[in-house]
């Protein structure tokens, strides 16, 4: 049920503070996809912002953030470089918001409902660890990679771990300094305000934070300007001198290219990928969200559709609903839809407003934010827990960890999803069948679906009856049997007397 109006009313306290910390960590996330993807710095911005309130507005999710995604940055890299212009590449993005609001239509969004529950977890798992790892670099002054990044092989050359290494012989001791004082003083704070009331509680431990890294760099550039924190390592926002120039980062589409065959196969590509990632993004939203509250996948669909149609119209790159910018959501507290559409509003003013203030910040303390938000999702405790419930829910949730850090977010995620379906079919195949034997007596049970899967299994077990022998076959708990099993068992029947074995069926007629 949608909430009402005074529902997001008294949801203020909790929502906005939340809204503060998904701006503080959407904003180098939108710079970051935009670096990457080879488009206009404020394409991510726009998209930042697109995401927020125009998705914000019509999405029935609570809890889910849009934005521009990571995982879309190596398609709208190469479609960019082979389009004719940026302008036509956002006839593309158009398309595909047209695309996934038909595919809202037709009802496409029940494909998110097949994804197993070990490997949603094990989907913020990784991407709680992908967090931290990748963000470590950052939190000591080396920028080589993009923020926001989740591929295991990066545009550097480099890789999640060997960026790493690579990051400890160039630490820029200021922003280490920067990054570790962060993250001190978060676990400090929230350990102090866990049991405080009031006001105090309001206050986001990751504006505090940020607040924390200016205060530190401004106190070295004053005093030691020679070790202060290099332009490169701060937030980079585009600066407009006046209201014509801020208006001019927005670009419009070129529409003469509204036939090109380029542009209609990357709209279907955008379309597919970004309406996958959302899917996959809400399921696992709303398995964090405190309240198990559930978001209509197909209304997600047109939502995201609408979002994308006015991204592309404006110079944006494409939406979708996004995992890190939604955990941070949910661990910050929100409560309604309103905190995202909050940071949306926060983003299109303080882009427009305080573009200046901004850049003050040092990237090693949204480093740090990023990295408490990885460790909130991947906490041993997931681990301990996922292996206690057994290797058929442990080894899907951690085989989709492994794949999704070593690939990327959706090829890891299409390997968990077949690693669970083995283990399901796995159990089914175990269970279809069960044999009883008490002397001579044997008791044949076929339970659920008895696929052609079983077949072996039926086989050896009934060619090992002994002579002279009475064997029940119950069928009255199948709900349905291959006509191999059947085969199989009438093959049987037929030369069971010559053994001296006497058979007996039981429940659904043989034919």
């Amino acid at each position: 049920m949608a909430p009402r109006a005074k529902d997001y009313i008294k949801s203020i306290p909790a929502d906005l503070p939340a809204s503060i910390v998904v701006f503080l960590v959407a904003l180098p996330l939108c710079l970051g996809v935009a670096l990457a993807s080879n488009a206009p710095l404020f394409s991510g911005i726009i998209a930042g912002i697109v995401g927020g309130i125009v998705v914000g507005l019509f999405s029935r999710s609570h809890l889910s953030v849009s934005g521009p995604a990571a995982g879309l940055t190596a398609i709208v890299a190469a479609a960019i470089t082979a389009l004719p212009s940026y302008e036509a590449f956002l006839v593309a993005v158009v398309y595909a918001g047209m695309l996934q609001i038909m595919f809202g239509i037709l009802k496409a969004g029940v494909i998110g409902d097949y994804v197993p529950g070990s490997v949603i977890k094990g989907m913020l798992a990784a991407i709680g660890l992908i967090l931290i790892l990748k963000q470590l670099p950052h939190l000591i002054g080396y920028d080589t990679d993009f923020e926001g990044d989740t591929s295991f092989m990066q545009a550097d050359k480099e890789n999640t771990f060997s960026e790493i290494f690579k990051a400890v012989k160039y630490i820029t001791p200021a922003a280490a300094l920067v990054g570790f004082a962060c993250i001190l003083f978060f676990l400090g704070w929230e350990k102090w305000v866990a049991n405080k009331k009031g006001f105090i509680k309001m206050i986001p431990a990751p504006l505090l934070v940020v607040l924390l890294g200016v205060g530190i760099h401004e106190i070295i550039r004053a005093n030691a300007a020679d070790h202060s924190i290099d332009p490169q390592h701060m937030v980079s926002l585009p600066v407009a001198n006046s209201a014509r120039e801020f208006f001019s980062f927005f670009t419009l589409p070129d529409w003469q290219y509204f036939l090109d065959k380029e542009v209609l196969f990357t709209a279907i590509t955008l379309a597919l990928v970004a309406s996958l990632e959302s899917l996959l993004s809400i399921e696992a939203v709303d398995d964090l969200d405190p309240y198990q509250r559930v978001t209509p996948t197909n209304r997600e669909l047109k939502a995201q559709g609408l979002g994308n149609i006015v991204s592309g119209m404006l110079g944006g790159l494409p939406v979708t609903s996004v995992i890190v910018r939604s955990s941070a959501n949910v661990s910050a507290g929100a409560r309604t839809k309103m905190s995202t559409i909050y940071h949306g509003i926060l983003l299109l003013l303080c882009v427009a407003f305080i573009p200046v203030l901004l850049n003050h910040i040092p990237k090693a303390a949204l480093a740090a934010i990023l990295i408490l938000t990885g460790y909130k999702l991947a906490k041993p405790s997931l681990f301990i827990h996922f292996y206690k419930k057994g290797w058929d829910q442990f080894l899907p949730f951690v085989m989709t960890i492994t794949a999704i850090l070593f690939t990327d977010l959706l090829k890891g995620v299409l390997i968990g999803i077949a690693v669970g379906i083995f283990f399901i079919v796995r159990s089914n195949f175990r269970t279809a069948v069960m044999v009883v034997n008490d002397g001579n007596k044997y008791l044949f049970r076929f339970r659920k679906d008895v696929s052609f899967l079983n077949k072996p299994l039926v086989k050896s077990r009934l060619e090992k009856i002994p002579a002279n022998s009475y064997v029940l076959i119950d069928a009255s708990r199948a709900d349905f049997i291959d006509s191999d099993i059947l085969e199989t068992v009438k093959d049987f029947m037929l030369h069971a007397p010559l053994e001296g074995i006497k058979v007996e069926w039981k429940g659904k007629q043989l034919l």
